[in-house]
């Protein structure tokens, strides 16, 4: 098993992006964000930090966050404690915008590199949110449907070892309006499991 401290230091230290990019380099410099524990029972396996991420060196200290924390009924204190909660991005580092202004996907070099050492190194998680489809994708593998609401809607078949949602961006608020029975169905199963894993 990877020591997690030592990987964490060098997770933290990575500048693959930059050194052997796989497509065009990072628009600023590396800031990988993750916070982890072997302690922790439930992960949070999202995309890759937004701006407001990379400025703060925080995992979710945005308007997204506030509204995850909401969908996992935890407070700031929970959410950010360690030994409770891993917060592992399939990309560290914010990886810029699009033409379009929309965040670009995470790199690629980031899960190549580190994703499977760095689950090894989580021998105690229980049930991991996979937030977007991104993070369904290579955590599901062929077990992810054709499009992120079909995943979604089919959370049962992953629970509670997964829980599968969109991100929490206000991007999805017409996704959120449209499929009122996440909020109605799987929001309520889902606070239940985090408050069992976090108050043990």
């Amino acid at each position: 098993m990877a020591n997690l401290k030592s990987l964490l230091s060098d997770i933290r230290a990575c500048r693959i992006c930059v050194e052997t990019p796989r497509g065009a380099p990072l628009p600023h410099e590396p800031r990988p964000v993750v916070r982890a524990s072997t302690k922790a029972k439930i992960a949070v396996f999202g995309q890759a930090p937004g701006l407001r991420v990379h400025q703060s060196g925080v995992p979710f200290t945005d308007p997204s966050g506030d509204r995850l924390r909401g969908w996992l009924g935890l407070d700031e204190d929970a959410f950010y404690d360690e030994s409770k909660v891993a917060i592992v991005p399939l990309g560290f580092c914010f990886p810029g915008y699009t033409e379009k202004g929309a965040d670009k996907p995470p790199r690629k070099e980031c899960a190549a590199a580190w994703r499977a050492q760095l689950m090894a190194a989580l021998p105690n998680i229980e049930t991991a949110i996979l937030v977007g489809a991104y993070a369904q994708k290579w955590h599901l593998g062929k077990r992810a449907k054709s499009s992120l609401t079909e995943t979604v809607l089919n959370w049962r078949d992953y629970a509670p070892d997964y829980f599968v949602t969109p991100h929490p961006s206000w991007r999805n608020n017409s996704w959120l309006k449209k499929n009122p029975w996440f909020g109605d169905e799987l929001l309520p199963e889902l606070r239940k499991r985090v408050r069992a894993l976090t108050s043990a």
